[in-house]
């Protein structure tokens, strides 16, 4: 006689639903200049710096520096995403998948305001006059050929000290996963000889290392491949404007021309910039150990 009762055992279900590991939260915005201006391009003005000069004798013709002005335009495009449901599909599961899909709409718009900030870290910026400006190469450490180390991050903080921004001025530094691993192999990082052991403890790295509140991303540019070669960035809130004419924003409604199924959707419109390039520095480094 065939044994059937295994036809007949419970199967218990979660009711709460888990999102697949993913980035959830926007972590670079709070280090850029955000403005909300409702419209396609936003202006960054800029103004160069002029040198005083000894008055050489009495009555001295008044002079004029003719200081240079510049402009640095971010230009806002539409991100979209979406998803589709049933109208029966609601009544057939557990858990309920609006809410959910739309949760998880609201999570790809952050990472892409995150892409969005990290493009324009090291993309040509748009001048005022329609030409662009490729980050200089006094900006730039490494070529790819070496992994990050100490003696790297070191030039990094003396780019910045020849640029005159103050070293009290707070800086990021944006760093794969492979980087943190590297810094946390290196004396410097782990020793409490050069930072308190218990922020190590809590944070798996020290928060401000070397003057930089150090951010892990997968967000960002491998020229080749993971696991060959990334750029890292290194900026004050100084060096990126973003422009958000229209927020993230979820719209939820039944689409009559697909049997009335639910049409989720997700967008925002946004565009960034570098303004200030002497506040960035751009790190090429091996994505290696």
């Amino acid at each position: 006689m065939a044994n059937t009762i295994a036809n007949v055992y419970v199967e218990t279900f979660e009711s709460n639903l888990r999102h697949v590991a993913q980035q959830e939260t926007c972590k670079l915005m709070p280090w850029v200049q955000v403005r909300g201006e409702e419209s396609q391009k936003h202006n960054w003005e800029k103004l160069d710096k002029s040198d005083a000069s000894v008055k050489s004798t009495r009555l001295q013709a008044t002079p004029v520096a003719d200081t240079a002005w510049g402009r640095r335009v971010a230009v806002s495009q539409t991100w979209d995403n979406g998803e589709s449901v049933e109208q029966e599909d609601p009544v057939q599961m557990i858990v309920d998948p609006n809410s959910n899909l739309v949760r998880s709409l609201g999570y790809s718009m952050r990472r892409a305001q995150d892409d969005v900030i990290l493009t324009a870290a090291t993309a040509a910026a748009l001048e005022g006059d329609g030409t662009t400006t490729a980050v200089a190469a006094g900006q730039i450490v490494g070529d790819y050929t070496t992994a990050i180390d100490f003696d790297s991050i070191t030039a990094i903080q003396e780019i910045f000290m020849k640029n005159d921004i103050d070293p009290s001025v707070p800086k990021v530094a944006v760093i794969g996963p492979t980087q943190v691993r590297k810094l946390m192999q290196l004396t410097e990082n782990t020793s409490s000889d050069y930072v308190q052991a218990q922020q190590l403890q809590q944070y798996g790295i020290a928060p401000n290392w070397l003057g930089f509140t150090w951010i892990n991303s997968t967000r960002l540019n491998y020229p080749t491949a993971v696991g060959t070669d990334v750029d890292c960035l290194f900026f004050t809130k100084e060096a990126i404007g973003m422009n958000v004419p229209k927020g993230i924003t979820a719209k939820v409604a039944e689409d009559p021309s697909i049997s009335f199924a639910w049409r989720l959707y997700c967008y925002t419109v946004m565009g960034a910039v570098r303004v200030q390039d002497e506040h960035l520095v751009w790190g090429k480094y091996a994505d290696t150990l």
